[in-house]
């Protein structure tokens, strides 16, 4: 793992890697566990060759699959559903589920979230009949929850950076929420903290990470680790676009606006608990 660590944030691009028990055809990374100092979350990245899966199992904690590239079939408890780039699928604690690269000769990549700071699975035998849903959403009474990125709603957090919920606690997790943003040219978000850890990939482009006076350039799913209550902000300042996928150890999104000095460093971040913010 390769790693830029400050006492505040951790810039990590982990190499994809065999895990016990894994099958061929399936490489896993791990960006943000325990490993960095996270609480109660972890994420990475599970790249999957033409035709390979990763057979049904169940973990004791929240799971989100968002889909980077290619297309995937993922089945729950038989029910099978077609992902494509950025859907996203939120499976509960317990809820038996199998993943699949739909593609025979194509490469597929999916970002994982956990609502446990320790990466891990238990594979199960159980075989469930399968009932095809394709492209449809899950039923009334069905644990998973699926948002399709074309049909989630878009807000702006700044000019020129768009945003959409991906998973939350409303939509059925635990210990998780995340989604999607997408930054213009020359665009960026306020500095700001939160109550929950955070990880965030760069999908796209090339973003630069501000983390108190530190400043960090990402791209190629670089992924930055900020504590909770660490003031932080990312900017866009290449000639293309820049997208990014974040996620919280919460089950809500929250954002606490401060003075940009913090994030610039031109003022010092209090130790203490008590910090003075307001909306800038």
């Amino acid at each position: 793992m390769n790693a830029a660590k400050t006492l505040m944030a951790r810039i990590v691009s982990a190499p994809g890697k065999r895990v016990p028990g894994v099958p061929e055809g399936l490489t896993l990374q791990t960006f943000v566990s325990e490993e960095c100092g996270a609480t109660g979350f972890s994420t990475g990245m599970a790249t999957f060759q033409g035709g390979a899966e990763l057979p049904y199992h169940t973990h004791t904690f929240s799971e989100a699959i968002t889909i980077l590239a290619g297309r995937s079939r993922v089945l729950v408890e038989g029910r099978e559903y077609q992902l494509t780039p950025l859907d996203s699928i939120h499976i509960p604690a317990g809820v038996a589920h199998c993943v699949r690269n739909a593609e025979p000769d194509t490469e597929m990549i999916a970002h994982w979230a956990f609502g446990s700071a320790s990466p891990g699975r238990t594979f199960v035998s159980t075989d469930f009949p399968v009932e095809n849903r394709d492209f449809g959403a899950p039923e009334r009474g069905d644990p998973e929850t699926i948002n399709r990125f074309a049909s989630c709603p878009v807000y702006e957090l700044a000019e020129g950076a768009l945003f959409r919920d991906l998973f939350a606690g409303r939509f059925g997790a635990k210990g998780i929420c995340g989604g999607y943003g997408r930054f213009a040219q020359g665009s960026s978000l306020p500095c700001h903290f939160h109550e929950y850890d955070e990880s965030i990939t760069i999908v796209s482009g090339e973003a630069v990470c501000l983390v108190q006076g530190q400043k960090y350039k990402l791209s190629g799913c670089d992924t930055a680790f900020v504590p909770k209550r660490i003031p932080h902000r990312f900017l866009n300042q290449s000639d293309a676009e820049m997208a990014m996928l974040w996620v919280y150890a919460g089950d809500e999104p929250d954002r606490t606006l401060v003075d940009p000095r913090y994030c610039s460093g031109s003022l010092v971040w209090p130790s203490g608990q008590e910090r003075n913010s307001q909306e800038f």
